[in-house]
């Protein structure tokens, strides 16, 4: 089936995960920093979601935001709303969402390391996944930790599941890392920038085993990177991110082809082979703001090409970028480009109203 005959059948699907004006903050003793400020998407099952943004953007805080693995002196605000399989997941108990994370949503987090504690085997580790997520013991436990190396390639499994972390390469052990998550059989996988410190070739068969694993299992993927090139690779649908805003979303072939923000056109050009003629690769100036203060302007001005003076005053809403866009939405003043500048302000303007009403 084409991928956009898949996308189809999807959008037509009760959201799997539903992720509804998330707030994150940290409550420092000199600032409250807004890390996610307000975002909102959906993932299906069997669909692959990406999260792309320079470093500082949010995307790990919204990734452990749902894994409900934040840390003091952080906390999801009230408001917030993370649905998965329609069951509210903001006001459980830690001991509630334990049962959650690991089980049903499973993440796999950039440096397998982290994941693994060196001083058990591989296969111990698989083993105690199994054991408290699916009551798996002894042999049987083995044996599935067996299979479930076997299933993300690594050869000879049955002797690599009684070696430590040190003896596996750096590829092999995000394979690992991707089989203990698998050990839960989880309906969400999180990957967090899972192929950034690989080597190409091994970034490609890590991606190609995601691929295969998702259409074996119907797994929902959530896929965080900085790298647009992955992005174009594994995702369905993508949502950018800038500063703890999503500043557009839009399914991947049409995000390529037509970006709209100012901000992911930037990050297109700065991709290298996407300017073949240029003498030197774009950059955007400027680093990524930390975000400690309500958003009540555009958070990309100062960077920005295209900013003019209502974009310090207004701040930009999700909107269709015009009447006859497909779930294309941009956070830019500039959009619907269909109205006039005038008006196109007036329509973010009228709805940041009507937002700090309802929050009212």
């Amino acid at each position: 089936m084409a991928q956009t005959e898949r996308t189809e059948t999807r959008s037509e699907q009760e959201p799997l995960l539903s992720v509804e004006n998330l707030q994150t903050a940290f409550f420092t003793d000199k600032e409250v920093i807004r890390a996610v400020d307000g975002i909102s998407f959906d993932i299906r099952r069997g669909e692959t979601v990406g999260i792309v943004g320079e470093s500082g953007s949010g995307k790990s805080v919204t990734a452990r935001s749902i894994m409900g693995l934040v840390d003091t002196p952080g906390r999801i605000l009230d408001g917030s709303s993370i649905r998965f399989d329609g069951e509210e997941l903001t006001d459980k108990t830690e001991k509630e969402y334990r049962n959650i994370r690991g089980g049903d949503i499973a993440m796999v987090f950039q440096d397998p390391l982290t994941s693994l504690n060196p001083v058990y085997s591989v296969g111990n580790q698989i083993k105690e996944a199994l054991r408290l997520h699916q009551g798996m013991k002894g042999a049987q436990a083995t044996e599935e930790a067996i299979d479930l190396l076997e299933a993300v390639g690594i050869p000879d499994a049955s002797r690599r599941v009684k070696e430590y972390p040190h003896e596996f390469s750096g590829g092999m052990r995000q394979r690992a890392v991707i089989a203990m998550a698998l050990a839960c059989d989880p309906e969400l996988l999180i990957c967090d920038e899972p192929t950034t410190a690989l080597d190409v070739t091994i970034q490609a068969q890590i991606l190609e085993l995601l691929d295969d694993l998702q259409e074996k299992r119907d797994l929902a993927i959530m896929f965080i990177t900085h790298d647009m090139g992955v992005i174009a690779e594994t995702s369905d649908r993508v949502n950018v991110m800038y500063a703890g805003e999503v500043v557009e979303s839009a399914p991947v072939e049409e995000l390529f082809a037509n970006p709209r923000h100012p901000y992911t056109q930037g990050l297109l050009k700065s991709i290298p082979g996407n300017q073949p003629d240029a003498d030197r690769l774009e950059t955007i100036e400027g680093d990524v703001p930390t975000p400690n203060e309500p958003a009540t302007y555009c958070r990309f001005e100062p960077r920005c090409p295209k900013a003019f003076d209502d974009c310090t005053r207004v701040h930009p809403e999700g909107v269709e970028v015009n009447a006859d866009a497909d779930d294309h939405t941009a956070a830019c003043l500039l959009y619907p480009e269909d109205e006039s500048r005038e008006e196109a302000v007036a329509v973010h303007d009228r709805r940041g109203n009507d937002e700090e009403v309802t929050n009212e």
